[in-house]
């Protein structure tokens, strides 16, 4: 009784949130339901776990055959994801060009089935990761897509955080969980703990850059509502990754969010110089505590032992058991058949990931996909470099998410066939659409790009005598600034 009371009271918690923060006016397709399911169940459980269905078999075979009622949702999903963008063919064709690394990256991973030991299960694994990519060009091919991408994470946020909550307290069979040791772990809507807390940490990042934004919009009494819900948003988000006890999120969370801050708020900080360091310094802080035993006692301080939990453990069975270092095992492939078995065995617990995103694809793609991988870390960083500077409403958040799967892979595989970091990751660097972004940029990019548009017209513009050049320039320069009157 009291729990069903717990969930009533969630249910009236999510829906004063929508009501305290409500959504942007503006249409956005039904198909964006979509991507919603595809990222609810990723940020959440998949179905059959969510149904208590199946799971009832070997750990390792349940892990490589899947479940049936997972295979069929996720399947006609994706059926009717495709058949959405063969309807928008010419906005996904100028995105699909436009984003040349990651179908570089994905079409690699399909010819690495090549020389999978288990081909049919890295197809399987393959096309499901297809989804990912589908979910976001129906995001991006969107009339709106920047109120989309606002609306998936309003929805998912105010529905999956508090009931996080309610799972835990009230509901601890769904909730909460066991380590091997016996301690009990904070799993929420989640299967694990740190799980939990990767989903909180994306949500909060978005809450704190959703709060900035009303914060330094308009005055007055509108916008005391929508700060009190992101407020809360964020409390119960960093509550969560708190009590979770995710190290990996927490650190990400204070690193990607002070750099989405720093860059939103100040303008010096959008400058490229210190806007290149911020971002080096962010993410060579945690890689030299990790593998330089630079600041340790940083990592101690986050509650982890010199040896990460046993992950560098895992990492040296891990490698030892590569055979193809140039191009790995095949996409998904490492973790399959006698191997898992072994590596198993060695470590004592069931294992289905290296606990570190960049020799995850090293394992499975080998120094070929390490270099597609830096290829997309390169380009997606170039590509949201301007954003930020010119201070488009996605910019800053689109680099906390990027700063986020860059350091939560070096403890968490996160690099992964719909995995939230991947997901979000890939949203992130993406080449975006121009119409609805273009409302975003600062005054000074306007008049920078008004400037540039009437210098492209001079000099499409060739009078027969140069002299004739200064006059014209000057009479556009002056079209520009209707209100300008002389004398």
């Amino acid at each position: 009784m009291v729990g069903l009371i717990a969930l009533f009271i969630c249910a009236l918690v999510t829906l004063e949130l929508f009501r305290l923060d409500p959504e942007p006016k503006g249409q956005i397709s039904k198909a964006f339901w979509l991507p919603f399911l595809w990222t609810f169940i990723f940020c959440s459980r998949n179905v059959s776990s969510w149904l208590g269905v199946g799971g009832g078999e070997d750990q390792a075979q349940s892990y490589i055959d899947g479940s049936p009622l997972d295979r069929a949702i996720l399947t006609v999903l994706l059926a009717l994801g495709l058949f959405v963008l063969l309807k928008r063919q010419r906005q996904v064709g100028v995105l699909l060009r436009s984003n040349g690394p990651i179908l570089l990256f994905f079409l690699y991973c399909a010819i690495s089935i090549l020389w999978s030991g288990y081909p049919d299960v890295a197809f399987k694994r393959w096309f499901r990761a297809i989804g990912d990519l589908v979910m976001i060009l129906i995001l991006l091919s969107e009339t709106d897509w920047l109120l989309a991408t606002k609306r998936l994470l309003a929805r998912l946020s105010y529905i999956l955080v508090p009931l996080s909550i309610v799972f835990i307290r009230y509901y601890p069979q769904l909730g909460r969980t066991y380590s091997i040791g016996g301690a009990p772990q904070w799993t929420g809507v989640t299967t694990d703990k740190n799980a939990l807390g990767m989903t909180c940490l994306l949500f909060g990042l978005a809450a704190i850059m959703r709060f900035a934004q009303i914060y330094r919009g308009e005055e007055g009494e509108r916008k005391r509502r929508p700060l009190m819900a992101q407020g809360v948003l964020v409390v119960m988000s960093f509550y969560l990754i708190w009590e979770s006890n995710c190290a990996t999120a927490l650190a990400c969370f204070f690193l990607a969010g002070g750099v989405m801050l720093a860059t939103y708020l100040f303008r010096l900080a959008r400058t490229p110089l210190v806007l290149h360091l911020l971002v080096a310094t962010v993410i060579s802080v945690p890689a030299s505590a990790l593998f330089l035993g630079m600041g340790s006692d940083m990592v101690q301080d986050l509650g982890r032992n010199s040896t990460f939990t046993g992950r560098t453990w895992i990492w040296q069975i891990a490698l030892s058991k590569v055979q193809n270092p140039i191009f790995g095992t095949g996409y998904e492939s490492f973790w399959i058949g006698p191997r898992l078995k072994e590596l198993a065995i060695l470590n004592g617990e069931f294992l289905n990931q290296a606990h570190n995103g960049y020799i995850e694809v090293y394992l499975n793609l080998g120094w070929a996909g390490i270099a597609l991988l830096a290829v997309l870390l390169v380009a997606g960083y170039r590509r949201i470099a301007p954003a930020v500077r010119w201070r488009t409403q996605a910019g800053s958040l689109r680099l906390a998410f990027f700063i986020s799967a860059v350091a939560y892979n070096f403890s968490e595989a996160g690099f992964k066939m719909t995995h939230p970091v991947w997901i979000f990751f890939l949203l992130s660097i993406a080449v975006l659409p121009k119409a609805p972004a273009r409302k975003a940029l600062e005054i000074g990019s306007q008049m920078r790009g008004a400037h540039a548009t009437a210098e492209l017209s001079v000099r499409q513009h060739k009078p027969a005598a140069a002299g004739a050049v200064l006059p014209e320039f000057i009479r556009r320069c002056v079209a520009l600034f209707p209100r300008l009157r002389f004398a």
